[in-house]
């Protein structure tokens, strides 16, 4: 499902204009986006969390030359940790 498909479903079922439907997904994730890069959680409970994690520097291989070693730096990268409603409905495969 593409932002667009997502956004003309939140409106369909909220019975809000395509506007602001697309206005409330785009509040949605800037707040989520917004809260991660200052160091913050997002937690939904039964759908899930957001977060953000320390990925620690490593050694990589190059793949178009793997005898060829690269060095990954560390980095924050973002994490959702699926909560267990969320796990049960995709588990049971409702569909829709």
């Amino acid at each position: 499902m593409t932002k667009q498909e997502f956004t003309n479903e939140v409106a369909r079922r909220s019975q809000l204009t395509a506007r602001d439907a697309g206005k409330a997904v785009d509040a949605f994730l800037e707040t989520i986006t917004d809260t991660l890069k200052s160091g913050g959680d997002v937690a939904f409970t039964g759908f899930g969390k957001f977060s953000s994690q320390h990925r620690a520097a490593r050694t990589g291989v190059n793949p178009r030359n793997p005898t060829e070693k690269v060095h990954i730096p560390a980095a924050q990268v973002p994490k959702f940790s699926a909560g267990s409603a969320l796990k049960a409905a995709v588990k049971g495969g409702s569909g829709s």
